[in-house]
């Protein structure tokens, strides 16, 4: 199968929708299909070969957070170019209702195509405006998919339609393997926390967006009377704190090893969040989750299970979030009970499971005709 891919965002940035769609389309090159993606990406950046670059994007407020998208006639052509080039049998676009690659894909194209929501914010202002415009393009798409309840409810809530669940994928041996390279000794500081090395916390996300939560993570550990490290990655002004390692953006491999290192990973979030893949990469790499109590976190965590994947706090208190840190470095028993449970809830995210869903959806809208310009 031809099978053409549209993403929103920047490939420039690191974020939980480009890391799903490449493992994705790895997973579907790897099975023998033809697979291209486009969207906002520059020329100097470090991506796959089966990425198009769509060129320069801008900063942008969308879905509560900062995106980068692209914008212009120029997005026009270049799509246009893509799916003339493609001969693709499907066409599948991620945030259809995002301003960028997406919406003009959305809106030049016809044919067999596959949509899928992320975004679960509440409705806009600008969104209400918008549908007028947009309800009759989405009635283009011939299968949608939901990364989450949230996500799913929100787009049937705001825009209508009847999207199928199926999450973010995450490559969970990838994970795994990075943990088993720590724990064999085959990487930096094997030690576990309970043979003498500091107890390791890790935080992932975007320094200066508050959003992200890391102030909250930063004061929990402040009331502490624990010898910890944290390590925080991701990009923004990195500050001097003791005990604190600002180590910016990684490539995958790098997060993997940080991860794989980790005893605790903390996501503070506050809100804009309907999935959380990178809970799901620290429960592959063996980390003890503990995460703030939104939605979509929840979810992930199979909180009201008997023996949920995460623990959870109060969102935004920092009070709450040193006092479920001190349980987990105390109690060594119930964070390796956690670790595991994360371990077995992580496998339900696996990449090569995820694709083999999406691409059952790829075949009920393949009627054989082609995804063709307008």
């Amino acid at each position: 199968m031809r099978i053409g891919v549209v993403c929103p965002y920047s490939f420039d940035e690191p974020g939980g929708v480009q890391a799903h769609i490449i493992d994705v389309a790895r997973r579907f090159i790897d099975s023998g299909h033809h697979v291209r993606v486009i969207g906002p990406c520059s020329d100097d950046a470090d991506v796959p070969d089966f990425i198009v670059r769509g060129g320069r994007s801008v900063p942008f407020r969308y879905n509560g957070s900062v995106a980068r998208l692209s914008f212009g006639p120029w997005v026009d052509r270049r799509i246009r170019r893509f799916i003339r080039e493609g001969n693709f049998d499907v066409l599948h676009i991620h945030e259809p209702n995002s301003p960028s690659f997406s919406m003009a894909a959305l809106r030049l194209a016809e044919g067999p195509i596959v949509a899928t929501y992320h975004a679960s914010s509440s409705g806009s202002r600008l969104l209400r405006l918008a549908l007028p415009v947009l309800r009759p393009m989405l009635e283009k798409i011939r299968g949608g998919i939901a990364v989450s309840e949230m996500a799913r409810r929100w787009q049937v809530e705001q825009l209508g339609g009847d999207p199928i669940l199926i999450p973010n994928g995450v490559d969970t041996a990838f994970f795994g393997a990075a943990r088993a390279e720590h724990d064999t000794g085959d990487a930096d500081e094997p030690t576990p926390p309970e043979l003498g090395r500091r107890p390791e916390i890790v935080f992932l996300g975007r320094i200066d967006e508050p959003r992200k939560g890391l102030d909250i993570l930063l004061r929990a550990l402040a009331q502490l009377d624990r010898d910890v490290h944290c390590t925080v990655i991701g990009g923004g002004t990195p500050r001097s704190m003791d005990s604190v390692s600002f180590v910016g953006r990684v490539s995958d491999a790098e997060k993997a090893r940080i991860l794989g290192a980790a005893d605790i990973y903390v996501a503070p979030n506050t809100g804009g969040e309907s999935f959380g893949i990178v809970l799901v990469e620290a429960m592959a790499a063996g980390a003890a989750v503990v995460a703030s109590d939104l939605e979509a976190f929840a979810a992930v965590c199979d909180a009201e299970s008997e023996q949920p994947a995460g623990l959870l706090f109060r969102v935004g208190s920092d009070r709450d979030l040193a006092g479920k840190l001190r349980l987990l470095l105390d109690d060594e028993d119930r964070r390796r009970a956690l670790v595991e449970a994360g371990r077995r809830r992580a496998q339900l995210y696996d990449c090569q499971a995820v694709a083999d869903k999406v691409l059952e959806v790829y075949r009920t809208v393949d009627d054989g005709s082609g995804v063709r310009l307008c």
